[in-house]
């Protein structure tokens, strides 16, 4: 099998690999290619320039959301920590890169040293590569600081593997929620390094299709009340069954749930050996009759039932039942952010910072799976609605752990049982 696009300065490089050109344009007379040429270099000319955190780029008519700044930033900032624990810039691997905004940002401002930018459409190849260009030369020093590839992800990844090109970080911002690419994803990070899922398949997470949860991630997942947060873990216990399979174990260093799409992202930390310990990786049980949430263990399989006395409890597992976030690395990429002006700028809270507090207050390892929105608590005690800050501080004052949740505004992570939270509501509001 011909290798793909070998990146140390001692192999051979096609210098077909970097034609601006798509393949198919390639094929024509030299007549027609520069005629395609000068058509490209006019789209380019006359796009229109977009900023994110001070990087300039084009989009033209690729596909671009702004809404999705707030996840690059955390890519970002996390990619520039980690270049400063390891003490070189990072090799990083963009595997779906579209109009390539993440690579430049990698190079541009998460410390990365090389970023190899893919994807499948050849006809991004000419705004990818007039975006790289714009930060920085393909070469610096004879070191190759950029590369430009079009092939299908799960192909690139065992290529690479086959080559021992291994990455620091590996950037897979997928659409739908094909998991097919996981394993051969993993083979190519590095240990100890980076791994950025992204899921935007509402409907397995909601529930409404636990065939295809089953087989994407190895989870029958139900419909639930947090059906969001079950996205995110759905997602981590996904690539923890993959790891395992592979001898590798992984954690998570930060989840992040969009509203736009839905959009399930989360960062994961690559360790070498498998994890015995499956006391985070189990099932995740809620009863409609009480509204009372659970988790239970591989070995409570037989024994699931609400407190409550209710015997239909609604299950979903196996999922990632531990934090979403490690608390050293969220709490360094807020100081990262607030020093950069990226958080808490000018006296003013930035949406960043919001996110960045609420991720670090949901890290408690005394808080379980899930939310309950307080719009629920006001029905079922049949009042109403309790302000959600007063609540969190009356169920602190009881010793219970309590705290907002970054993936539903109007909702409470607590360890606080559904009736006690009924009665706290009930005492706020008399």
């Amino acid at each position: 099998m011909a290798s793909l696009f070998l990146l140390t300065p001692h192999r051979t490089i096609s210098p077909l690999s970097f034609s601006p050109l798509p393949k198919s344009l390639r094929l024509l007379p030299p007549r027609c290619q520069l005629q395609a040429r000068s058509r490209v270099d006019a789209q380019l000319s006359t796009s229109t320039s977009e900023f994110e955190r001070g990087v300039e780029f084009t989009t033209g008519d690729l596909f671009y959301r702004r809404e999705s700044a707030s996840a690059r930033d955390l890519a970002v900032l996390l990619s520039s920590i980690a270049q400063h624990r390891l003490g070189r810039g990072l090799r990083v691997l963009d595997a779906m890169c579209g109009c390539g905004v993440r690579s430049v940002r990698y190079l541009s401002q998460g410390g990365a040293e090389f970023v190899w930018a893919n994807d499948a459409f050849e006809g991004c190849r000419p705004r990818i590569l007039a975006n790289l260009s714009s930060v920085t030369p393909r070469f610096s020093r004879d070191a190759r600081r950029w590369v430009i590839t079009h092939f299908h992800a799960k192909r690139l990844f065992s290529e690479c593997y086959l080559q021992k090109e291994f990455f620091d970080l590996v950037d897979i911002d997928s659409f739908g929620g094909d998991s097919s690419f996981l394993r051969s994803a993993l083979s190519v990070v590095k240990i100890g390094g980076l791994l950025y899922l992204t899921s935007t398949d509402g409907r397995s997470s909601g529930g409404h299709r636990p065939s295809r949860s089953l087989a994407s991630y190895g989870a029958y997942v139900r419909p639930m009340p947090f059906s969001n947060e079950v996205g995110l873990r759905m997602l981590i216990g996904g690539a923890m069954r993959e790891a395992s399979a592979l001898g590798y174990h992984i954690s998570p260093v930060f989840s992040y749930y969009s509203y736009h799409g839905p959009i399930f992202r989360v960062m994961l930390k690559l360790g070498k050996g498998k994890d015995d310990d499956i006391s985070q990786y189990g099932f995740i049980g809620h009863c409609n009759k009480c509204g009372h949430s659970q988790t239970f263990s591989w070995d409570e399989l037989g024994q699931i039932s609400c407190p409550c006395g209710n015997a239909k409890v609604v299950v979903s597992g196996p999922l990632w039942t531990g934090p979403l976030h490690s608390a050293e690395y969220v709490g360094e990429m807020l100081e990262l952010a607030r020093e950069w002006g990226w958080a808490y700028s000018n006296d003013k809270i930035d949406d960043l910072d919001k996110v960045l507090n609420v991720m670090i207050d949901e890290c408690d390892p005394q808080l379980p799976p899930g939310y309950i929105k307080v719009d629920e608590i006001a029905k079922r005690a049949k009042l109403n609605s309790p302000p959600i800050s007063t609540l969190i501080h009356a169920l602190k004052m009881e010793g219970y752990a309590a705290s907002r949740s970054h993936v539903e505004p109007n909702a409470i992570k607590t360890n606080c049982p559904m009736a006690s939270c009924i009665d706290f509501a009930m005492k706020i509001r008399t």
